[in-house]
């Protein structure tokens, strides 16, 4: 392998889908791939920071030890309507998890960008200096569960919204080989499909947000609103239509966006069954991230020994 190669990581969004980053960049790195150009959105942003800070083993712990419950404490309705997340317990997260408020991105290890979204404009926005947690939080703010963050004099938004899986990010910061994830294949009316009972003891119960999930926010929260018990001639629930609506949009931005800019290695994790908020599942994702590595291992080798 040619050891001079600046290898790119293009790691995607996808909410919950995203822990399966984990199992990829620790099934990398067993292979002896280190890249030391890391771009991330949303999820992919948050997981990439974990890892250029060497907090990824930290962060795999923390996945894996949530409950259903856990979950439930992280989601609040605050009085101005700006978002579902709690976001004091969020950033206290992040500090413990990622990087501290002092961190900043031209410090790191490793060449990092975090891709976000100018609400206002709708221009791609890249965050490639200053504090790494405002960087990750602004990736990853989804509109309806996070408010938007104030960056440089802008209102900034999840960078789903604009670059789902930042291939070209990664070749504008000096890649010469690109390893992209994208968690955004089959994704789409996913939420609609109502899944079977797989009664299962312990924290990886499958149970989606219309379940379980929903009676502990509902608990927490006291809103009518979370009740997902709906029918077929009922309109959807506020998170299942934020869920779908997120899914269509990322599923188009990703095709457009990858047939324009191919990455040369591509991981496509199958994990449409993981809803938006099921974080618990982080054991089957990180799983799934490892096969994903261990089907394409030949390719891998035979694409970088050819660079």
């Amino acid at each position: 392998m040619n050891t001079k190669l600046n290898i790119g990581l293009a790691l995607g969004s996808g909410s919950s889908r995203g822990w399966s980053h984990i199992g990829i960049i620790n099934e990398l790195s067993k292979l002896g791939i280190k890249p030391n150009i890391v771009c991330g959105t949303s999820v992919g942003a948050m997981v990439g920071a974990a890892y250029v800070t060497g907090n990824i083993e930290k962060l795999e712990t923390w996945a894996c030890s949530l409950t259903k419950f856990d979950v439930a404490r992280f989601l609040d309705i605050n009085t101005s309507m700006t978002g579902f997340v709690n976001t004091e317990r969020f950033h206290h997260f992040l500090n413990e998890n990622i990087a501290g408020d002092d961190d900043l991105i031209e410090d790191l290890p490793k060449v990092y960008a975090a891709v976000s979204t100018d609400l206002e404009t709708g221009r791609e926005v890249w965050l490639r200096e200053g504090s790494l947690v405002q960087a990750v939080w602004a990736s990853m703010s989804m509109p309806g569960l996070f408010p938007a963050i104030r960056h440089d004099n802008r209102w900034l938004v999840d960078g789903g919204l604009v670059n789902p899986v930042p291939v070209s990010v990664c070749r504008a910061l000096g890649a010469d080989i690109v390893i992209a994830v994208n968690l955004n294949g089959d994704i789409v009316g996913k939420h609609f499909i109502k899944s079977t009972d797989k009664s299962k003891t312990g924290k990886n119960q499958k149970e989606s947000v219309s379940g379980k999930l929903t009676e502990l926010v509902r608990e927490y929260t006291s809103l009518s609103f979370f009740d997902d018990e709906e029918d077929e001639e009922q309109p959807p629930s506020l998170l299942n239509a934020i869920a779908a609506s997120v899914n269509i949009t990322q599923d188009r931005i990703t095709r457009s966006r990858m047939a324009g800019d191919p990455a040369d290695i591509i991981f496509s994790p199958k994990l449409s069954d993981i809803g938006l908020l099921e974080l618990y599942r982080a054991d089957e994702a990180i799983a799934e991230g490892k096969k994903c590595v261990q089907r394409k291992t030949a390719e891998i080798e035979y694409v970088l020994g050819r660079a």
